[in-house]
């Protein structure tokens, strides 16, 4: 199945990637090539997350990765990734809404 990135979904790696990179850049990159394993893991199995609790709708899903939440939604031909963001953050509405 086809995995695409939203462009917030995109802005949200960035923004995570350059908060890590500030205290290490070696652990910046392995934290986003360990996030685009995990999210490549879903083309072959798009329902291995749970269903994001806040929004309980079956093809809105996430995939919990260390302490993030890879907020994605499933289709009949793709898996478009919504949102990262750390599990300690609030989830609102503007987080997925395209």
């Amino acid at each position: 199945m086809k995995i695409k990135w939203s462009p917030l979904s995109i802005d949200r790696v960035t923004e995570i990637a350059l908060y890590i990179a500030t205290d290490k850049v070696s652990a910046a990159d392995k934290w986003i090539d360990s996030i685009f394993s995990a999210v490549e893991k879903l083309s072959k199995f798009p329902q291995s997350g749970r269903i994001v609790p806040e929004f309980k709708k079956e093809n809105i899903r996430e995939l919990i990765h260390g302490n993030y939440r890879i907020i994605y939604q499933v289709s009949q031909s793709e898996i478009e990734i919504l949102t990262v963001r750390h599990g300690k953050q609030l989830l609102e509405d503007n987080d997925i809404l395209k």
